[in-house]
């Protein structure tokens, strides 16, 4: 009678624990319909709730290239600390979740993992947008130029705000670029971390 009734309480106490790993926020709203063909590009990160990897970033730009597979070529590159820091560069590929709206990606930095990764927000003339995933660990603000007005910024963190991110994590990327310089591209000769 004593180990059915350790076994109940354990069984309870496990499954309370369980619950209580579960995120009490709503799901993230992504883009209703994105344009994919438009979607694609160059995209200069101008705020970010960052990963491990692009912290410290400076120049930070992800660029997007549809393959006739559907999926989704995606080069991430960044300046290591500093503007003049170390050049990293990263090659995930995207994979379409949602047919429908085309706002749901599945990020492969390493097979078979492909991580949550959803297109809250894309302007109308598709010239800003916002990145974000359900677990709301990271954020990205991106913009087709490397910079934006004060007033643009404003409107993309309140919309980050309405999807019940911490707002004291999310930081500004260093953007500097010579008039003449345009966002870094995939190359053969430069190889992805």
């Amino acid at each position: 009678m004593n180990v059915q009734r350790s076994v109940k309480v354990l069984t309870m106490g496990l499954l309370s624990l369980l619950g209580g790993c579960q995120s009490s926020l709503p799901p993230i709203a992504n883009e209703p319909k994105v344009d994919l063909a438009r979607f694609m590009g160059d995209w200069y990160v101008i705020a970010n709730i960052p990963t491990s990897i692009e912290r410290g970033a400076h120049n930070a730009v992800e660029s997007y290239r549809l393959d006739s597979d559907g999926s989704i070529a995606t080069t991430f590159t960044f300046r290591d600390g500093a503007f003049d820091g170390k050049l990293k560069r990263y090659c995930p590929r995207g994979f379409v979740r949602d047919d429908p709206s085309q706002a749901i990606w599945g990020m492969q930095f390493i097979w078979p993992i492909k991580a949550d990764y959803r297109i809250v927000y894309v302007s109308p003339d598709y010239q800003q947008t916002i990145i974000g995933r359900q677990k709301r660990d990271n954020v990205w603000i991106m913009a087709r130029t490397p910079q934006i007005s004060e007033a643009e910024l404003q409107d993309l963190r309140e919309r980050v705000a309405k999807q019940s991110y911490d707002m004291s994590k999310l930081q500004t990327v260093p953007q500097q670029w010579p008039e003449s310089a345009s966002a870094p591209s995939r190359s053969a000769e430069e190889p992805c971390e």
